[in-house]
């Protein structure tokens, strides 16, 4: 796969990112209300929205972005999936603190004065962030492991590997 070269590739990265989007939304609307409405701690919260966005996104991309990726089965993909944004949510979980922490410091030096709590406005910019970096995580991985099985526009499936060279072959000619 080259993604800088090939179409296709390109296409299907727009199409994870707009699959982003409305992960980000379930992400966005389920942290703010666990948050806001339960005053549920922030890590406990971000984890159950990231768990409810990862469900949305593994059924968009399985079905709208890769619907071409048929030969592995839908519970493989989906413990493949689950994998990597594991991976993704551990990257991300001490990322949004960090950052959440960060924002809040600056937004508590400015003197402005905004319609809504500093708290709202450092972890939800906190959580842009993680996003945008975990999806650039998520889509390459996915691409290379979960999504492995699609062929790039050369037609070749991405997980063939052939270890033989060509000349190393022999064909029975009997």
């Amino acid at each position: 796969m080259n993604f800088i070269k090939e179409k296709q590739e390109r296409n299907r990265f727009l199409k994870f990112a707009v699959v982003g989007l409305t992960g980000a939304v379930v992400d966005f609307g389920i942290l703010n209300l666990l948050r806001l409405a339960f005053d549920m701690p922030l890590i406990a919260a971000q984890a159950i929205s990231f768990i409810c966005a990862v469900i949305n996104n593994f059924i968009w991309n399985r079905f709208w972005t890769y619907p071409d990726s048929r030969t592995k089965q839908i519970t493989k993909q989906l413990v493949q999936f689950f994998i990597i944004n594991t991976i993704g949510i551990l990257i991300r979980t001490p990322l949004i603190t960090w950052l959440d922490q960060k924002i809040l410091s600056l937004l508590d030096r400015d003197s402005f004065v905004f319609p809504i709590s500093d708290m709202v406005i450092s972890q939800n910019l906190a959580l842009a962030i993680a996003i945008l970096i975990i999806l650039l995580w998520n889509f390459f991985a996915n691409r290379y492991w979960t999504y492995n099985d699609i062929p790039g526009e050369s037609g070749n499936k991405e997980e063939v590997v052939d270890p033989l060279p060509l000349e190393d072959k022999t064909v029975n000619k009997s």
